[in-house]
């Protein structure tokens, strides 16, 4: 069985995605980058591994997020794309008329608007925590609650507080302050969700032409307080999508086999990549003033790949 390997690597999770020939699903997994990328991928091949037929034949492999130059090192990917056109693609396909993807991850958010399925505008946010998975982390481990029940206990709420929500620094204390004044937990929760919201709304989605059908995905998705927020403020309805936190390996693996028959054979190194000895390392050039940060990958202390400089002087890949 042919099939067609996408894989995202971001600041928190790594996700993995296996489709056959028809764009069915085979496999996907989502889990904790926890700061080691590396580690991350190879764990996930492994388990992968053990989750597919021993007769599949993996065709071609994309790589998106923030480490998809890393990771197509690691795996030997055919194919590497930024996360805007992985999500717009693995969207579209799930949702084929979409016009605005609304994604919020664990370190930032972003915001896709599309046009007959042709990415138009888009905008991301890199600089504020507040709105982001790991902000909502933080707060469900202050208050003791478990984050998958975050959002169930603000859907109970009848009259949400006000949160300030324009900075994670103000929204904490804001909540703090509103706890200290004796209102309910789920009308705080509630009114946090709206304010992260509103955030979203005036920042990443400023100026940005928002129309219906509109996907909302992403690790934060899951929280059913945020997308009742998103459709309160918006006055419409939000779509979660099957696969709405591993959309950007989905569309990885998509682009993938879209882009099989350009290659006699893809550059795949196999599961058992799992098994090798990888590491990373770095140094400053000095040779200019703009000391560029190089970086190095290691195969059993052989350098493999070199990137990072403006001039090319030290690149291998």
């Amino acid at each position: 069985m042919r099939a067609y390997l996408g894989i995202d690597v971001g600041s928190v999770s790594t996700n993995l995605v296996v489709i056959d020939d028809d764009y069915n699903v085979l496999a996907n997994l989502y889990i904790r980058t926890n700061g080691r990328p590396i580690k991350a991928v190879q764990d996930g091949m492994m388990e992968l591994k053990g989750e597919l037929p021993e007769d599949i034949e993996i065709a071609g492999v994309g790589t998106t997020g923030s480490g998809r130059y890393l990771t197509a090192v690691l795996v030997g990917a055919d194919i590497i794309k930024n996360e805007i056109i992985a999500h717009a693609v693995a969207t579209s396909h799930l949702i084929p008329d979409v016009r605005t993807i609304i994604e919020i991850g664990g370190q930032d958010s972003k915001i896709i608007i599309l046009k007959d399925g042709i990415v138009v505008d888009f905008a991301m946010n890199t600089v504020c925590a507040a709105g982001t998975g790991s902000f909502l982390d933080h707060q469900a481990a202050r208050l003791c609650i478990p984050i998958e029940e975050f959002g169930e206990i603000a859907v109970k709420s009848k009259n949400p507080v006000r949160i300030a929500g324009r900075c994670a620094v103000f929204a904490e204390s804001d909540m703090i302050h509103k706890q200290q004044l004796g209102y309910a937990m789920e009308d705080i929760i509630a009114g946090l969700c709206e304010a992260l919201v509103r955030n979203y709304i005036n920042n990443v989605g400023k100026g940005k032409d928002i129309q219906p059908p509109i996907a909302f995905q992403g690790g934060v998705a899951a929280n059913i307080g945020i997308r009742r927020a998103f459709e309160k403020e918006l006055g419409c309805e939000v779509l979660v999508p099957k696969y709405f936190n591993v959309m950007g390996a989905l569309g990885a693996a998509i682009l993938a086999k879209d882009t099989s028959g350009t290659r006699e054979k893809t550059n795949f190194k196999g599961f058992e990549i799992g098994e090798f000895n990888y590491r990373a390392g770095g140094f400053e050039c000095k040779l200019c003033s703009n000391n560029c940060e190089i970086v190095q990958i290691f195969k059993d202390d052989k350098i493999i790949a070199r990137w990072g400089g403006r001039c090319g002087r030290w690149d291998i890949v």
